[in-house]
């Protein structure tokens, strides 16, 4: 059974940096493409940043530059580092498998509980 769980979310000014982390299991993690996707209050998804399963990375634009997406193979863990946080990046915050060659989905109907970050002062 597929699983991913998100953490790390929280409370932050401003300007400050949180790091999510998505412990994954249940599928071949090394071989499988990684995306952070976010929902804002009252909005739909957005997609974030994703990662190949060779390490290269691709970003939203909204992000770029302030975001740095990784991932621990061997832990079977992807995160997201992120920087320079404003409100406008207050939303839950989820990873996910993209099914298809495309980081900004479809993707595998298997999501965690997401993680909630709140940028406010």
């Amino acid at each position: 059974e597929v699983q991913l769980v998100e953490s790390g979310g929280g409370l932050v000014q401003p300007g400050g940096s949180l790091r999510l982390s998505c412990a994954a299991s249940g599928f071949t993690f090394s071989s499988s493409a990684m995306s952070w996707v976010r929902q804002a209050p009252g909005k739909g998804l957005e997609w974030v940043s994703g990662i190949y399963n060779d390490g290269s990375t691709t970003y939203g634009d909204s992000v770029k530059g302030r975001f740095t997406i990784s991932r621990d193979n061997a832990k079977n863990m992807v995160y997201l580092q992120m920087n320079s946080l404003k409100p406008e990046d207050t939303a839950t915050y989820y990873c996910a498998i993209p099914v298809g060659p495309d980081m900004r989905g479809p993707f595998l109907g298997s999501w965690g509980q997401g993680a909630q970050v709140t940028v406010s002062s």
